[in-house]
């Protein structure tokens, strides 16, 4: 059993920290032949955070190891990247070993999670739609296949983040980019995902270029004559 295991990873690997906790996949319900077991372990003595894997009672694990200050460094960082990984772990761990401080840090990470990321300045939707028109006419114009397997790659991360963070939500990436769009709105998630999946099986943009407008439209729509960034009045 997966939890049986972290505990017994913790008796052997952290034996004197004073917090663990076990998340990821195995906790959520999601697990498949390649997941690991992700644990947090919180340490006083700890001198600064690292991250470490192992093969241990029969589990590959991956271990986040802070000490009881760093977290809140990582936390900083999450929040500022709008991808709060750290978070979620602490929120959805169940507690391998505690001595009193699992309850306020799964606290903090709450309250981070629930209140969500920055909100953009209007400065930043322009920078942007200018980003996403850039790439969105690459794309158009591009023929030549694998470098427009590419940009669309780009695109698509563009767009899943440019909806998300004008919708105060927060992103993701690898398969969490698709996790965070679903958490916003499925419908939504699901013709993103024709969208790109169309381009990718037959080659035929004209849903992505769809897609990618109407994502625009409220905001201005594509942007290219009148955009500067960095320049100096004299």
């Amino acid at each position: 059993m997966p939890i049986e295991a972290a505990k017994r990873f913790i008796d052997k690997h952290f034996p004197t920290c004073q917090g663990a906790v076990l998340a990821g996949s195995v906790v959520r319900g999601e697990a498949t032949d390649t997941s690991d077991l992700d644990i947090v372990v919180f340490d006083k003595d700890l001198a600064s955070a690292y991250r470490e894997s192992f093969i241990d009672f029969g589990w590959p694990i991956e271990v986040f190891v802070h000490s009881l200050t760093s977290y809140q460094h990582y936390f900083q960082m999450d929040f500022q990247d709008a991808k709060p990984s750290l978070q979620r772990m602490v929120v959805e761990g169940i507690p391998l070993r505690d001595e009193g401080m699992i309850d306020f840090i799964k606290k903090e990470a709450k309250e981070m999670l629930e209140n969500g990321p920055e909100k953009w300045t209007e400065e930043m939707i322009t920078t942007k739609r200018y980003f996403i028109t850039d790439v969105l006419d690459d794309f158009i114009g591009c023929t030549n296949r694998a470098e427009q397997l590419f940009i669309a790659n780009t695109l698509a991360e563009l767009i899943q983040e440019f909806v998300l963070r004008t919708n105060g939500c927060w992103i993701g990436s690898s398969k969490w980019m698709i996790r965070a769009l679903k958490n916003y709105d499925v419908k939504f998630t699901e013709e993103f995902v024709e969208a790109f999946d169309t381009f990718y099986t037959t080659g035929d943009q004209s849903k992505v270029i769809q897609l990618s407008d109407r994502v625009l439209e409220p905001y201005g729509g594509r942007l290219f004559e009148g955009f500067s960034a960095g320049k100096e009045n004299l």
